[in-house]
């Protein structure tokens, strides 16, 4: 199955996870320790979380610094490409909906899924032969960069654990999400290194 078909047959708790994966992954970007966004992850191992996810998330907003009003999720931006992947990582999390209802975090994860193999494809030192991540997620992968594949593999990796599994799902997907984590953090080094 493809991205798409499996963010389309999410339940809510299998998108907000996705959605929540994306971020936690992409969190090297905003200067976030490892640890930041574990309250978000504990709300969604039982039904009682969905009230707290909320204030939960202006917790995340207020420790990560930086303003987070809702944006468009385009990217267009000029500049350098991890400039542009910062700035989509950010309104990764400006979009996160504050409250945790099925029809938002539809919306917010299809969106995280876009912007975080756009941020992997930007900052990926081999081209992405593809024309759009679009296409990526509708199964079309012939000619992709490592990185992005990876990214896209994940994506799907987590879908799959919290459709099968339901919330025993959580631990495998956050230990996916942490792997990815920690190849992004190397890369944005490796690129700092280069740049100094």
């Amino acid at each position: 199955m493809s991205l798409v078909e499996l963010i389309g047959q999410a339940d809510e708790r299998g998108l907000a996870a996705s959605g929540l994966a994306c971020l936690d992954r992409c969190i090297p970007l905003l200067g976030g320790d490892d640890e930041v966004l574990r309250p978000l992850w504990a709300g969604l191992a039982d039904d009682a979380g969905a009230a707290e996810w909320g204030e939960r998330l202006e917790q995340v907003r207020g420790k990560l610094g930086g303003e987070f009003g809702a944006g468009d999720f385009s990217g267009s931006g000029s500049g350098s490409g991890e400039d542009e992947a910062v700035l989509l990582a950010r309104r990764m999390l400006a979009g996160a909906p504050v409250e945790r209802s099925a029809a938002g975090i539809r919306a917010w994860a299809d969106t995280c899924s876009v912007a975080a193999l756009r941020i992997h494809r930007l900052l990926d030192p081999l081209k992405d032969a593809g024309d759009s991540v679009d296409a990526r997620r509708e199964g079309r992968t012939e000619g992709m960069s490592p990185l992005v594949a990876a990214e896209l593999r994940r994506q799907i990796t987590v879908l799959e654990l919290l459709a099968g599994h339901g919330p025993a799902g959580l631990r495998p997907a956050l230990e996916v999400s942490t792997e990815g984590r920690r190849v992004l953090r190397a890369v944005v080094s490796r690129r700092s290194r280069r740049r100094g």
